[in-house]
């Protein structure tokens, strides 16, 4: 049950103009088909090979959530390609390592990054993007 005082910051919160943070993009497996229609369709996307052990491609977890949270990359398309179950994607996106961030501008390749961890490199990829 909300207290009186919740009720209080709500509305206090609500007629100052604060808004709830833009819900994160959803991770999608990656699948060839669905990769090649947003290459086709101009979309900003990042591909993310990952590795559920890897303590790397946790540390970069938070770090895309948080990111991607932000309106400016709400247009983007997330895939992830599982580094030990996806060899033939791995081996088409020429990743070499699980913790590979791969940014693409449609069809082009706009960048990539191997095992970072920096909130500002990572952003810096995702605006190779847009």
């Amino acid at each position: 049950m909300l207290s009186r005082r919740s009720v209080v910051l709500a509305a206090i919160a609500a007629s100052a103009g604060f808004s709830a943070p833009a819900s994160a993009i959803e991770a999608k497996t990656f699948d060839a088909k669905s990769f090649a229609a947003a290459q086709k369709a101009g979309k900003p996307i990042l591909v993310a090979v990952h590795a559920s052990w890897c303590p790397t491609c946790r540390a970069q977890k938070p770090i895309l959530s948080e990111l991607m949270a932000k309106r400016e990359f709400q247009d983007l398309v997330y895939f992830v390609v599982d580094f030990d179950s996806q060899k033939d994607a791995v081996k088409y996106f020429g990743a070499r390592v699980q913790s590979t961030l791969i940014a693409f501008k449609g069809e082009t390749e706009a960048g990539r990054s191997a095992g970072d961890t920096e909130r500002s490199s990572i952003s810096a990829l995702l605006h190779k993007t847009l």
